[in-house]
């Protein structure tokens, strides 16, 4: 499905401030904020095609329009300019897990707890090999209006030590990609399809293992992926060590 440059544009901008507001974004919103340089009826005709297509969705209570898990992969995979992860941020890392670089279950458990507090969300790490499981700042995900549904949160939490369904969950994703993101339905879980999943897959101390954060689908891409993506190539050097 291809989109003109300006539906690219006008879903750029809707996902973008969706993910910073947290709110079903209008025509209006975009018109004032995002200096399209289209009027207010052309944004809307445009949000009603990208609708049409499936990038973007009407919930029942709102005008506004929110993305769906389609419009956010097709933001992660063409639109996203990532954030470099800072040099203070390096330093950081490697000072927090250094020590634990000759002991390997001490170095991911660290780790996960860095990642966690460095991304303000729930952290987990997995070991392919060996089924062993950490996790990390669960209390975080309350800090995003998603999981005030306690539904939601009953769900997530039910399945935090479940170790199949995170092995089943990263079996789906193939490919050489460094950084992976599980959304909406790929959860197998309609009640879970409001969260969102960013890992990476990285060998250590003879064993393979994924780690990622888990929180909404809504999530800061732009500075979650490169932080991800570090912490898999970092553990791996410092490891090694």
């Amino acid at each position: 499905m291809t989109l003109t440059q300006r539906q690219i544009v006008i879903l750029k901008s809707l996902i973008e401030e969706y993910i910073e507001a947290a709110q079903p974004v209008s025509s209006d919103t975009l018109d004032k904020k995002y200096s399209l340089g289209v009027s207010p009826a052309t944004i809307r005709n445009e949000m009603a095609l990208l609708t049409e297509d499936g990038f973007i969705k009407k919930p029942h209570v709102s005008a506004g329009r929110v993305p769906t898990p389609m419009g956010l992969k097709f933001y992660i995979q063409n639109l996203l300019e990532p954030k470099p992860v800072s040099v203070t941020e390096e330093v950081s890392v490697k000072e927090r897990i250094w020590d634990y670089r000759q002991e390997v279950d001490k170095l991911i458990a660290e780790a996960t707890g860095e990642l966690a507090r460095m991304t303000r969300s729930m952290a987990v790490a997995l070991s392919l090999d060996s089924q062993e499981f950490n996790w990390a700042g669960v209390a975080n995900i309350l800090d995003f209006p998603e999981f005030w549904d306690i539904d939601l949160t009953h769900a997530l939490l039910a399945l935090i030590d479940d170790v199949s369904f995170w092995q089943r969950l990263v079996d789906q994703v193939h490919g050489e990609a460094r950084v992976s993101v599980l959304l909406g339905d790929d959860f197998g879980n309609e009640i879970l399809e409001p969260c969102g999943f960013v890992f990476t897959r990285f060998n250590v101390g003879g064993r393979e293992y994924i780690m990622g954060v888990v929180g909404p689908g809504r999530c800061p891409y732009r500075k979650i992926i490169p932080l991800v993506d570090y912490f898999g190539r970092v553990i791996s050097e410092v490891g090694q060590g």
